[in-house]
């Protein structure tokens, strides 16, 4: 068997999405609760950048994946207004089901379906927008979902991908003592789930940096990358154009 990380442990392949699962069926319903207070509420400003760096029109097709409890594919319901299409996916069906009750909850109905970024069932050249926020480096192949999510984009058409990245040299003690000290200890007072909050710190570790998913996604068949760091590059936003 192929073995991959699961946080900073070695797992067989057949088990990180397994492991995953748990981590996100443990922390589905203070999912939002936890982003405020993990990020003091930034989460909200990376998320309407994505928003505007996607500049949608009316009428666009969208594709939202590891679309959780909502954020993006509610705004970006907004933007593509009732001729366009939001579709809203996560492989994880808690996170799902919670996002869906609250996009219903203010009124905005979207397709809603569970969905693997590895095997999109979606036809090629559909979409023109693909988006995944906090999702991919959960991803046990994240070679494989961003060719998907190349093949579902229409030419010209745009990728997304918001991720935690490298933080900028100067802040790297002070953020290792925060999620590795901190982030464990909130999230066993709020979510009551301590281990959960160790993967994720652990899993951002884990994932390439900037240069290295930008690298990426150009072998995945983009032909334009660019990146934009936020929070001093404890965030990135990588932009993919499908030529």
């Amino acid at each position: 068997m192929s073995s991959t990380h699961f946080g900073f442990q070695t797992v067989d392949e057949s088990e990180k999405a397994k492991r995953v699962r748990g981590v996100f069926d443990s922390v589905a319903s203070k999912y939002d609760v936890m982003n405020d207070l993990m990020s003091a509420g930034l989460h909200r400003a990376w998320k309407a950048y994505t928003v505007m760096v996607a500049n949608l029109k009316e009428g666009d097709q969208v594709l939202d994946i590891a679309g959780g409890t909502g954020d993006l594919s509610m705004a970006f319901s907004k933007k593509v207004g009732t001729s366009g299409t939001v579709v809203h996916t996560d492989i994880n069906e808690a996170m799902l089901r919670v996002g869906r009750d609250r996009l219903i909850n203010k009124g905005i109905v979207l397709p809603t379906l569970v969905c693997d970024a590895e095997k999109l069932p979606f036809p090629d050249n559909h979409f023109n927008l693909v988006s995944v926020a906090f999702g991919l480096r959960n991803m046990t192949h994240k070679d494989v979902a961003l060719k998907e999510m190349n093949r579902v984009l229409k030419p010209g058409g745009k990728l997304l991908v918001l991720e935690f990245s490298k933080v900028a040299k100067p802040l790297e003690k002070a953020y290792d003592w925060y999620s590795f000290n901190i982030l464990p200890k909130m999230g066993s007072m709020v979510a009551g789930d301590p281990d959960s909050y160790r993967y994720l710190a652990e899993s951002i570790r884990m994932h390439p940096g900037q240069e290295a998913l930008k690298a990426m996604m150009q072998e995945a068949g983009f032909g334009h990358v660019d990146y934009h760091n936020m929070s001093a590059g404890i965030v990135a936003l990588h932009v993919g154009i499908k030529c």
